[in-house]
Parts: structure tokens; C-alpha cells; sequence
């Protein structure tokens, strides 16, 4: 069976590029950076033509680019190094709402603010939080949520932030290489990973502007200038390096397929409505071309997800970390309540997908519930 891959949000298939990048410098630079001896400093090499690339892509200096082992450690370092409260919602990433919870556990201060339901964080509610607060050291804020793919408005957080005296940490995992650099541009703190650009799995970055502090997560050597202890390694550095140089014009790709998106989203529509479903749209706010998010009423997004699979059709049904877990996408939950979240299945384009692909994908939703509503002609939702 031929597959149809709609999942880019989770991961994207690494490029031919990318995997002989990482292969070359394994064979040759496997020697530790760290080193003084030639060896060491061809590795070193790596880490610098990588730490380039990716200021490239996201803005800065080589010399502002933390490496780490993804998205997740880079969120996790922006958030520990806040001296101070942080302020953030409910549809931020799990690597960024989980490290709030356990600094909320510890007995630090965190606001947290309550989204609108078409999938935005304004301004005037991050202002309202901050005012009820008096001090603020962070504002997290992703620039596109990883579930609805609606874009955050970064900028005027940004503002109400800087106006209290707050920096600004923006998770753009699922923005960088897809939207143009404006969208986290007001950050002073950026989190990427290779990952989502079609680079290795392994390593990320936390782009810091100058005169911002962080304090370590981890504790040991001097690597990235003691902000993240621990061997770097030269071949994910160079496999990194390449999925950041063919990402600077990725949004010129990935634009077309707000058109592909929309026509699926239409037809997906007319689906539920030929077995009596009611499909709706999750996040109806300004989005990244490339995520849908809808709930299909009685139907479970998990089940539905899995009977996609054995019709060779990947999609989820929230956020890749949270996935194993009996519980409904959070985003979701926050944005709309439980039911809305029981129901959301999430299909994530990226630049290669094809409209033949999603006609596929339609003809799968069809196949399934019409399978489900044959032998469940009375109660259509699985128990």
C-alpha cells in the first residue's frame, strides 16, 4: 500500500541532502569539538558553519545560537532561565506548559491566560494577566500552534510585555522554514528544531538576542559556553546546517498549500455530511497554510486516527508529545471544551504533499466511516 503521509507537524522526512550531510561528517569529523587537535577542530568547524546557517534562517548572530538536543530542550532553557513569573496559556507546546506546571509546583509564580475560541492569545488578555500579576520576568508565546496552526500575535505581546518590563520567549518549531521571519522577529528568545525543517532528529536551537541570560538546565562541561553542557555532535550539527539553508525559502513552498488545505477541508466537510456528521473546524483564526484541525462529532479522534492508518493514511490527533495518552488534545480542551477535543483529528501538509495525495486521504475518511456506520447503524461513536 502506497501511504500518504499527513503528519509533517510531528515530523518531516529528512532530505537526500540533509542524510548525506550527517553520514559524511560521521565518517570524517567524529572527533569530539571540544579537542585542541585538528581533528577536534574540523568537528568544531561543523558546529560553527551550523550555529551561521541557522542565524541565517532565524535572525541573530552565530554567536546567539544555543544548540540542543531539540525544541523541547530549548523551551525547557528559556523557560528555567526565568528569574522570576512567567505568563503563558493553555495552547503552548507541552515542553513549554509542562516546565510552567513544575515551576508552578515549586512554588513559582505563573499566569495563565485564557485563549480565545478561535485559537488566539491576545494582547489585551496577556496585559490583563501581567496586571494582575505587578511583575513578570517571561511571556511565552508560539508563534504558530502546533495543533491548530493559527498564527499568534506575537508582535503586540510583544509590546504589552517589553511595557512591563518582561522579555519574550517564542516557540517557532512549527513557524521556522514554513512563515517568513516577521513572525517571531519581536522574540528574544527563539526555539527551533532540525526536525520540523526536514533536518536530523537530535539537535535544535535557542536563538538568544544579546543582553538576554540564561541559566543551564544541565550542569557539567563548558560547551555552548556552559549553557548546555555535553559533547555536540559534528554530523547532526551538519545535517542541521543543511535543512537551514534550503529552509530560508521555505515559505515560498509551503504558501501553496493554503489552496490544497482548503479544498481538502471542503471535501472532508461533505463527508461527515453524507454519514451525518457534523465536521467542524478547529482554530478559525489566521493560519499557517499547511495544518487543518477539525472535529467529527460522535466520532474519537484516536480511533478515527488509527482506522486512517490501516487505510494508509497518517494524521493525529494532537500534539506528537502527548500522544500514548488516554487524554483529549489540551489545545483543544482550552479553545473549545472536551468534547470539541475528543473529536479533533489534525492533518499537517508539507511541501511535497500533492492534491492527488488528499483526494486519497478524503477517499480514507469516507472508507472509514462509512465501515463504522455499517456496523454501528445505531450508535456511531466507538466504545
Amino acid at each position: 500500500m502506497e501511504r500518504v503521509y499527513l503528519d509533517w507537524n510531528a515530523t518531516t522526512p529528512p532530505l537526500p541532502e540533509v542524510l548525506d550531510a550527517v553520514h559524511l561528517a560521521a565518517a570524517e569529523h567524529w572527533a569530539n569539538p571540544a579537542s585542541v587537535h585538528r581533528p577536534g577542530q574540523r568537528a568544531r568547524a561543523e558546529l560553527d558553519r551550523a550555529r551561521a546557517a541557522i542565524a541565517a534562517l532565524v535572525g541573530g548572530h552565530p554567536r546567539d545560537v544555543v544548540l540542543t538536543s531539540g525544541g523541547t530542550e530549548a523551551n525547557n532553557l528559556a523557560l528555567r532561565s526565568a528569574r522570576g513569573a512567567v505568563v503563558l496559556s493553555r495552547l503552548e507546546h507541552p515542553s513549554v506548559v509542562r516546565v510552567a506546571e513544575a515551576i508552578e509546583r515549586g512554588g513559582g509564580v505563573v499566569g495563565w491566560v485564557e485563549p480565545e475560541a478561535d485559537g488566539c492569545v491576545t494582547a489585551d488578555a496577556v496585559g490583563a494577566c501581567i496586571a494582575s500579576l505587578g511583575s513578570v520576568a517571561l511571556v511565552s508565546l508560539q508563534a504558530v500552534n502546533h495543533e491548530t496552526g493559527v498564527i499568534q500575535p506575537l508582535e503586540a505581546v510583544a509590546r504589552v510585555a517589553r511595557a512591563a518590563g518582561a522579555r519574550v520567549h517564542c516557540d517557532a518549531v512549527q513557524a521556522v522554514g514554513r512563515l517568513s521571519r516577521e513572525h517571531w522577529a519581536a522574540a528574544d528568545f527563539v526555539s527551533v528544531a532540525a526536525h520540523k525543517l526536514r533536518g536530523p532528529k537530535g539537535i535544535g536551537a535557542l536563538v538568544v538576542k544579546p543582553g538576554c541570560e540564561l541559566v543551564p538546565v544541565l550542569r557539567g562541561g563548558d560547551q555552548e559556553r556552559g549553557l548546555r553542557p555535553g559533547t555536540q555532535d559534528a554530523s547532526l550539527a551538519a545535517g542541521f546546517r543543511v535543512a537551514a539553508e534550503r529552509a530560508i525559502d521555505g515559505p515560498s513552498r509551503y504558501e501553496r498549500l493554503a489552496v490544497l488545505r482548503d479544498r481538502a477541508e471542503q471535501a472532508l466537510v461533505l463527508v461527515g455530511a453524507r454519514h451525518g456528521v457534523t465536521v467542524e473546524r478547529n482554530g478559525i483564526a489566521r493560519r499557517a497554510p499547511h495544518v487543518s484541525n477539525m472535529s467529527w462529532g460522535p466520532w474519537r479522534g484516536p480511533e478515527l486516527c488509527a482506522a486512517l492508518d490501516l487505510e494508509g493514511v497518517a494524521v493525529s490527533s494532537g500534539s506528537a508529545c502527548s500522544a500514548g495518552t488516554a487524554e483529549p488534545s489540551s489545545v483543544i480542551r482550552a479553545m473549545l471544551g472536551s468534547a470539541r477535543a475528543q473529536s479533533a483529528v489534525r492533518i499537517s501538509l508539507g511541501e511535497e504533499t500533492t492534491w492527488a495525495e488528499l483526494e486519497r486521504a478524503v477517499a480514507a475518511f469516507d472508507a472509514v466511516l462509512n465501515a463504522w456506520r455499517a456496523s454501528n447503524p445505531l450508535q456511531p461513536s466507538i466504545p
